[in-house]
């Protein structure tokens, strides 16, 4: 039987607001979600229920939560279910690795938003390449799962909570959505892919106006998860 108890946030305690989302086969999945921790916890086995519709519904949960305030995350995070400290795991999807925080005794697993959607295709990670770009033109970032800045003059992921750096990529998301809306048997309309093109170029132009004027770098926001709602709203025409 699932586990339906309350949960509280295994890095700020809050408790976490519940998400019913279909289950593959038949059935639902409650998924507990903190929005002020941009977080999931999947207790064990939940992640690998979702149905494909499910995953497509979480997206647009995350893009109309984009905005909310947020808060860097506890460098202690604890199992809701047993109390003990979430060890971190490092895994690998088609769009790159990714990493969460798993209990030791098979409770569950803790996620942030933009690691979640790494694992389900809808971004992808910086090639070494696109960094050395990006270390030229500006040197900060927040990082999408912690909040904390990230000097990508000298590093690649996140000093904190080891996060890599991820951008959002519209033919990423554009396959991510037809893919799982295909498997939902789902008639789609194909995003304007110049609609998604605009969008980034405006993200550009705020990348080279914060290397104008160093003091925007820390009111840049993350490059994944401050463009989310914009890229769900253009998708979805």
């Amino acid at each position: 039987m699932p586990n339906t108890s309350p949960v509280n946030c295994p890095s700020c305690r809050a408790t976490m607001e519940k998400k019913s989302l279909a289950k593959k086969v038949f059935g639902q999945v409650d998924l507990d979600l903190c929005f002020s921790c941009r977080s999931i916890w999947f207790d064990k086995y939940e992640s690998l229920q979702l149905e494909a519709s499910s995953v497509i519904e979480l997206f647009r949960t995350i893009s109309a939560h984009s905005h909310d305030q947020w808060q860097p995350l506890s460098d202690k995070p604890s199992c809701p279910r047993c109390g003990d400290l979430l060890v971190t795991t490092i895994d690998r999807a088609k769009s790159g690795a990714f990493n969460y925080l798993r209990c030791r005794q098979q409770h569950g697993h803790f996620i942030v938003f933009s690691q979640f959607m790494i694992e389900k295709g809808f971004i992808r990670q910086l090639g070494s390449a696109e960094l050395d770009k990006l270390k030229a033109e500006i040197g900060i970032i927040r990082c999408a799962g912690c909040g904390s800045p990230i000097d990508i003059r000298k590093d690649s992921a996140c000093p904190y909570c080891h996060a890599p750096i991820a951008i959002l990529d519209p033919q990423a998301i554009e396959a991510a959505l037809a893919s799982y809306q295909h498997d939902a048997d789902k008639k789609t309309q194909s995003p304007d892919g110049s609609l998604v093109a605009d969008f980034l170029m405006d993200q550009q132009r705020a990348l080279n106006l914060s290397q104008e004027d160093p003091r925007l770098h820390n009111n840049m926001g993350d490059l994944l998860i401050d463009g989310v709602a914009t890229a769900w709203r253009l998708l979805r025409r």
